[in-house]
């Protein structure tokens, strides 16, 4: 097993940390708009993907857990007081032979008698108030300094599964954007063919008037016509779908998009060779290294919970304030402390040991977890490799079936002029060489898409790499309006954002 990536291993750029979140008004279609192509729309969501904004929200809250553990190192202060008001009620009988007064004069002896004989009854309103003044600060807590260790790991995996959800948008970007393009070029292709069946249906029907063919070939002109039109209904709805994909990904409406050059280089991805791309993706693949920093995460806990057995020292200082107003007693109290206090947990009813056991079975499935992704990742980024070395070639293959198609196209309509071909064979090459065009098209995307995915999958995929393919899109544009003008009114309208 790999071993995971120890805690100074390095992080993802800043940039990914305080990635903000700008407020944005969606385009409508009434607003003119220019034709949008690839880097563009992948910037317009990098803004205003909700996925994508959330991911980001949740590193601001784990980042915020730092100090969030970081404040039981740093010194505790705290301040109490209070204010009473107390009535008290007293009331004494004395009773009995009471002391001798045979030694006082007599006008002593009444006084004294007055005093210590009968009942005696006082009241007393008093008024308190005191203050506290406390602070505390560790010198030595394991289980504390551990968790702020702990949390800086976090943030290491969470920025890491940011990553992995920015690169997450935008291979979806990317893809919604080539499927558009993608059944663009289907449904052009399926408007061909059935404008291509219509008008042999139109010559079916022109012969059959002056007697030259049954009324069989027209019928079944018309059957390939009807089944041409459905075929295009569908393809157009398609592409409308397909527009509505990408809006819901970047928050916005695009009235018009740049369509991929004729003249697109179709080429073996490079490094050729696979490994090498496999040894890429294991160092830069975002999910991998998400999965290895879960592990050093998952570690600190076992060392919290180990940090259980060990003492804790604290320094600590107190100010103590009392007054009152009670009835024969002026001034007041006041008292300080300094010094070191120390906790030692002796026995827990196996409670620490327990947690540790616990805290260690779940490092174990971490490091289960990472392996799994791990390998999960090494077999996506070899089939993505031969995919795309795959595609280079059925591209090729595709474009050579289109030219073979014409060609029985051709020399099926020639036999049919002269007898030797009915209209059936006609229409059946007509069909063959317009799927051979819909599949030279997805050919074409599934090569594009495909490499994206690789670059994906080996952690590269960023903006540079879109500006890389950005570059084969031609001047030519895709203009398409979609139902439901204003609908969206605002990116993200997620009502007043909080202020942390």
């Amino acid at each position: 097993m790999t071993s995971p990536c120890p805690s100074h291993c390095s992080r993802p750029s800043r940039v990914l940390r305080r990635a903000l979140l700008p407020m944005m008004v969606a385009s409508t279609l009434a607003a003119p708009a220019q034709a949008a192509d690839l880097l563009t729309i992948a910037q317009d969501a990098l803004q205003n993907n909700a996925q994508l904004a959330s991911a980001r929200s949740r590193t601001g809250s784990v980042e915020a857990g730092r100090d969030v553990e970081r404040a039981d190192l740093l010194p505790q202060v705290s301040a109490s007081g209070n204010l009473t008001h107390s009535r008290e009620y007293e009331s004494q009988t004395s009773s009995g032979a009471g002391p001798d007064l045979s030694d006082l004069t007599p006008a002593q002896q009444q006084v004294a008698a007055a005093l210590t004989s009968g009942s005696q009854s006082q009241d007393d309103n008093v008024n308190q108030f005191g203050i506290t003044l406390e602070a505390t600060q560790a010198l030595f807590n394991a289980i504390d300094s551990r968790q702020v260790e702990r949390t800086e790991r976090q943030i290491d995996q969470q920025l890491y599964s940011l990553a992995a959800t920015e690169q997450g948008v935008l291979i979806n970007v990317s893809t919604a954007y080539f499927e558009i393009l993608r059944a663009h070029e289907v449904l052009e292709a399926r408007r061909a063919q059935e404008r291509a069946i219509n008008r042999q249906l139109e010559q079916a029907r022109e012969q059959f008037d002056v007697g030259l063919i049954a009324i069989t070939e027209v019928e079944e002109a018309k059957a390939a016509f009807d089944q041409a039109r459905a075929i295009r209904i569908a393809a157009e709805s398609d592409l409308q779908v397909r527009f509505e994909a990408l809006e819901r990904l970047t928050g916005q409406r695009y009235a018009s998009i740049d369509a991929l050059g004729e003249e697109l280089a179709i080429a073996a991805p490079v490094p050729a060779d696979r490994s090498a791309w496999v040894e890429r993706a294991m160092q830069n693949n975002p999910q991998v290294l998400a999965s290895q920093a879960g592990v050093e995460v998952s570690r600190s806990a076992v060392e919290i919970a180990r940090a259980g057995h060990l003492p804790q020292v604290n320094a600590f200082a107190n100010y103590n304030y009392a007054d009152n107003d009670a009835d024969g007693i002026e001034g007041h109290d006041s008292s300080s402390q300094v010094g070191v206090g120390v906790s030692m947990p002796l026995y827990t009813g196996g409670r620490t040991s327990a947690t540790v056991r616990q805290n260690t079975y779940l490092l174990e499935s971490s490091q289960y977890d990472f392996e799994d992704q791990r390998r999960s990742t090494i077999q996506k980024v070899r089939s993505s490799y031969t995919r795309v070395t795959n595609d280079v070639s059925t591209v090729e293959a595709r474009a050579q079936a289109v030219v073979s198609n014409q060609s029985a196209l051709d020399a099926t309509r020639a036999g049919y002029e002269v007898g030797t071909r009915n209209i059936v064979d006609v229409l059946n090459a007509e069909q063959n060489l317009y799927n051979a065009v819909a599949d030279l098209a997805s050919a074409r995307y599934d090569y594009v898409i495909d490499l994206l995915t690789l670059r994906q999958q080996a952690g590269t995929l960023d903006e540079e790499a879109l500006a890389e393919v950005n570059a084969w899109l031609g001047a030519e544009s895709i203009d398409f309006q979609l139902p439901g003008a204003g609908e969206l009114d605002a990116v993200m309208n997620i009502g007043e954002r909080p202020t942390p």
